[in-house]
């Protein structure tokens, strides 16, 4: 090593003072580059904007009302298959003046295409099973409904006399029911 030609300068010892002036420069650096985004970016641009539930006012249902609408009697909305879009679970039945009206319940997506009337991806409880919905709701990811039935063809249906818990959940690409204990006396 050869010994320097000179006196050795006094802007090139690094003191404590150049490191500190040094470190706060950069980190004023990154800051501001952390700052500056594109016009179009949103505080948290790695994040889909969230879609809305689908309406279950705009679907069509597998009912015959003789031509009145479709009584949407409840509606609970969750993503219930973690795609990162919700799902609109609904339970749906026909105005009567009298009596125990069949009731369906469905779970409903998007449309295909924007603004397009949500699809029924699933059905839980169809209509032709002549069935009642009560204590219906999400709980988690899980549906939850007790189920409203008649022991016989001759049961009045004003009258059902059978109840049954029932919770569904989203497994391997399809909804799952679980009944619980049947109860023989509503």
């Amino acid at each position: 090593m050869q010994p320097s030609a000179g006196p050795a300068l006094p802007h090139t010892r690094a003191r404590s003072v150049h490191w500190i002036s040094t470190a706060a420069l950069l980190g004023a650096v990154i800051g501001a580059a952390a700052l500056v985004q594109p016009a179009d970016a949103s505080p948290h641009a790695s994040q889909a904007t969230p879609r809305p539930a689908p309406d279950p006012k705009a679907a069509t249902y597998p009912l015959d009302c003789a031509g009145a609408p479709v009584d949407v009697v409840s509606r609970v909305s969750a993503d219930l298959d973690q795609d990162g879009r919700p799902e609109t679970v609904v339970v749906v039945h026909c105005p009567v003046q009298a009596g125990t009206p069949p009731t369906g319940v469905f779970v409903l997506t998007a449309g295909a295409a924007p603004g397009s009337a949500p699809r029924i991806v699933a059905t839980l409880v169809d209509p032709a099973e002549q069935r009642s919905i009560t204590g219906f709701g999400i709980q988690g990811r899980t549906i939850r409904a007790t189920v409203l039935g008649y022991s016989s063809d001759t049961t009045p249906r004003c009258c059902p006399d059978q109840k049954r818990a029932y919770t569904w959940q989203w497994r391997a690409g399809r909804y799952y029911a679980t009944p619980g204990a049947l109860a023989n006396s509503v």
